[in-house]
């Protein structure tokens, strides 16, 4: 089995312990996941499986989708429901304030990452340091928030939402920060992770769905290794190169694609995935060099 399964992770269980999970059922040590999704969130988690580990790197950068849910009035210190109340605000917003608001949190922003994180300082993450009370400066970072919508506003306090953004998002902290833009405090009461990349909660499987199937039933579940990077462009090598191309040779190519949106491509040849590659300029000539050879 070679490719990425679309899992669906409950509430309560990490990221890793979805891994461990996985390999129990499958019989296989090589699996891993594709940027992990908190313990208190729901939703997508893509696994790489066999050979699909490899692959791992290039779904780290794709836009993710979230439901979430902002409460009003409180702001806690993991920004999320399982947080310590640190303020609180009986200031009410009306429902035109909420919708301008979430409006101004479009394309690239500015985000503090949070001190309950797993990003590290001097070697030791942040949330380790925040469990000892301990306030490390973090630098700004830019995030792109490509789309954002209210999905609805109950009692003015409880804002159901739709987000798709850049990684290296916190939807706890944007909640966090629009809270603030209102002049009030907010935190991130739900989060339900809809969509990785082309992984989309509609074709995700629980743990005990994958348990009921036999082995032969989960891989026509597993994406292929080309299917789950249909982010990048393609490339067909001509079959007589096919010995050179497995091999790392860099090949002459005239290659122009007005419609590429990565500088990543899916090489293939002889009708077979052979991996990933890039156009590099030599002396005023095109060649294509593989990144990763993946048969």
């Amino acid at each position: 089995m070679d490719g990425v399964i679309n899992l669906f992770k409950p509430k309560g269980m990490t990221s890793h312990d979805a891994v461990s999970i996985m390999r129990r059922i499958l019989g296989t040590r090589r699996i891993g996941h594709t940027g992990t999704l908190d313990p208190n969130a729901a939703g997508v988690l893509p696994l790489c499986i066999g050979k699909g580990t490899r692959i791992s790197e290039y779904l780290l950068d794709v836009d993710k989708e979230y439901i979430g849910e902002l409460t009003l009035g409180l702001e806690t210190d993991t920004q999320d429901e399982e947080g310590r109340v640190i303020n609180t605000s009986s200031i009410k917003v009306n429902e035109q304030e909420i919708i301008e608001t979430f409006s101004k949190f479009t394309g690239t922003i500015s985000q503090v990452p949070p001190m309950y994180s797993a990003l590290k300082y001097k070697g030791k993450k942040l949330y380790e340091l925040a469990r000892e009370g301990k306030i490390i400066e973090r630098e700004p970072r830019s995030i792109n928030i490509y789309d954002i919508k209210v999905m609805n506003i109950e009692d003015n306090k409880k804002i159901l939402f739709y987000t798709k953004c850049s990684r290296g998002t916190y939807v706890r902290t944007l909640c966090n920060d629009i809270g603030r833009t209102l002049n009030t405090y907010g935190y991130m009461s739900y989060l339900l992770r809809v969509g990785v990349g082309n992984f989309k909660i509609e074709d995700a499987l629980s743990v005990d769905y994958i348990v009921s199937l036999d082995k032969d039933n989960i891989k026509s579940f597993i994406t292929p290794m080309d299917k789950a990077l249909t982010h990048f462009s393609t490339i067909n090598v001509p079959d007589s190169f096919f010995s050179k191309i497995v091999n790392g040779v860099h090949l002459p190519v005239n290659y122009n694609d007005e419609n590429k949106n990565s500088s990543l491509l899916r090489v293939y040849c002889k009708d077979k995935f052979i991996g990933i590659g890039r156009i590099i300029n030599k002396d005023n000539e095109q060649y294509l060099k593989m990144d990763k050879v993946l048969i």
